[in-house]
């Protein structure tokens, strides 16, 4: 009796080549405005309105006014704060909620958690008004707690933790409560070292999402010294005209700090996108 061994479709040298062509196409496609962006921040704005991209006009000084036209650097490190907190203490709280939710077994608690899941259906527009009226009456508004605060608490990140979490098997756990050890125990000690490529990938996520946020910085700052650089940037854009070449050198030098995470974390980012089945599979 013959048994026939399935062996992987290899495909042909012109399928290959054209596959490639294709995907280089849209690889420029998606790089485009990028690359529109950064040669634009090189340009004065006088320039880039005559469109007059002669080499003599190429130069790094719309860097430098872009720090003298706005406190950008405020800007900056108004961000790196938010972000930074927002992403941490986020995925601590998520991370805990996703280990009960996944983990343990109480009253309730699918009905518990379904509940909690159903918030996702209400849009941020609706909140926005109460939000911004609790932290109007804690005396919060134009500080940082409004900026971090709200941020702290997501449905999404708890869902992906939970749904990651549910498969890791509960040999651990019942082998773990057999020496003594807590439910905290378990979750710092099996669950969070097991779960570190989608920690990354929620981390890259929360951190991208918080940074480039617009509206809830917008509606609870007033001030020069707590605005955000998505904020910030808006500066740029006038009523009846724009700096172009200042708003993109912003724009560039605001992109650096998720391009760098990215690139640092690439490697458990694609593994968290496999892992947790965000990749469509």
């Amino acid at each position: 009796m013959t048994t026939l061994s399935a062996s992987p479709t290899r495909m042909s040298t012109p399928a290959r080549v054209g596959l490639h062509a294709l995907l280089l196409f849209f690889s420029t496609i998606m790089l485009a405005p990028f690359a529109v962006m950064f040669v634009v921040s090189l340009l004065p704005n006088t320039a880039f309105l005559a469109r007059d991209f002669s080499p003599a006009n190429f130069s790094l000084n719309n860097y430098i006014r872009t720090f003298e036209a706005v406190p950008f650097g405020r800007y900056y490190l108004n961000s790196v704060v938010v972000s930074v907190s927002v992403t941490t203490v986020q995925i601590l709280i998520s991370s805990l909620a996703a280990f009960a939710f996944a983990r343990l077994r109480f009253r309730g608690r699918e009905a518990i958690f379904l509940f909690y899941l159903a918030t996702l259906m209400i849009p941020f527009p609706v909140t926005l008004i109460p939000n911004f009226l609790i932290i109007k009456n804690f005396g919060w508004y134009d500080t940082y707690l409004a900026l971090i605060v709200p941020g702290l608490f997501s449905v999404f990140s708890t869902f992906l933790l939970r749904q990651y979490y549910r498969g890791i098997p509960l040999d651990f756990d019942e082998a773990a409560r057999m020496d003594g050890a807590s439910s905290l125990r378990i979750w710092w000690q099996i669950i969070v070292p097991l779960s570190g490529p989608v920690l990354a990938t929620l981390a890259i996520f929360v951190f991208q999402g918080v940074w480039n946020d617009f509206l809830w910085p917008l509606v609870v700052t007033t001030s020069e010294n707590m605005r955000t650089i998505p904020v910030g940037l808006a500066a740029f854009v006038g009523q009846y005209s724009t700096a172009w070449d200042l708003l993109m050198a912003g724009s560039v030098i605001a992109l650096l700090p998720v391009l760098v995470i990215y690139v640092l974390g690439q490697k458990w980012f694609v593994q968290g996108i496999a892992l947790s089945g965000m990749g469509g599979r």
